[in-house]
């Protein structure tokens, strides 16, 4: 008979621990040479969606000098009007659409706290909660109005806690 390893040593990682690591493991195909994203979709506990950001399908990766931004010296936080890459957030959401996935309900795990933009087409899309690993607050007015937002879509959002 199979033995397994005791009860008290066996440890499962949470329902959030293991999404998170599959969105990390997701950013590792991100083709962005200035930052790796990674987020999927879950409803119902099971995944319904992936996304990492990089240039859109069908052009040239970033890091072959398909986004002007990122073969730039710009600073962060600068020259987004320049930047041709899809964030890993609206990935997971358009792949789910394009192939008829419904995500309405869903939660959506981020390896980077989602941008103004990300935040509001999750909220059209009906995701019901935001979990995400790193990224900060921005500046006073803006964060206001991103939690307001949120707020009244009654979005959830929270980052991750890692256990030391």
């Amino acid at each position: 008979m199979f033995q397994g390893p005791s009860l008290s040593k066996f440890q499962r990682p949470t329902w959030d621990e293991y999404f998170m690591g599959i969105a990390h493991h997701v950013a590792s195909r991100s083709n962005c040479s200035r930052r790796h994203v990674g987020a999927i979709i879950v409803v119902g506990r099971s995944i319904v969606s992936t996304g990492y950001n990089g240039t859109p399908m069908g052009v040239r990766n970033c890091f072959e000098g398909g986004c002007l931004r990122c073969a730039s010296d710009a600073p962060p936080g600068q020259g987004y009007d320049t930047c041709t890459c899809v964030h890993a957030e609206a990935n997971a959401m358009l792949l789910a659409a394009r192939h008829g996935t419904a995500i309405e309900g869903g939660v959506l795990y981020s390896t980077l706290r989602p941008c103004f933009s990300c935040l509001k087409e999750a909220i059209q899309a009906g995701i019901q909660e935001i979990v995400y690993d790193a990224g900060s607050p921005y500046e006073d007015e803006l964060e206001e109005a991103y939690q307001q937002l949120r707020e009244e879509a009654g979005i959830r959002m929270r980052r991750m806690i890692h256990e030391a």
